[in-house]
């Protein structure tokens, strides 16, 4: 298993199946984990019908991990 630090959340169509960990710190100072696979695989449906995962093979978030995969977050 790898870890990625990045300045946002990201999930990238290079990163599916790399078991990796990504590790961020939103704008308010949080560090927040989760497993891009996990994530992905959870919500594909969700990322595949997106017009940016399409177009740039990948969705980001600045601000905060988005609502809908807040759950996934590790601990």
């Amino acid at each position: 298993m790898s870890t990625l630090t990045t300045k946002r959340f990201v999930i990238r169509k290079s990163l599916i199946g790399k078991n990796t960990i990504i590790t961020f710190t939103n704008k308010t100072g949080d560090t927040i984990s989760y497993d891009h696979d996990e994530v992905y695989n959870t919500h594909k449906d969700r990322f595949d019908s997106m017009n940016c995962f399409d177009k740039y093979k990948s969705y980001t978030n600045s601000n905060n991990m988005p609502a809908f995969a807040r759950s996934l977050q590790l601990k």
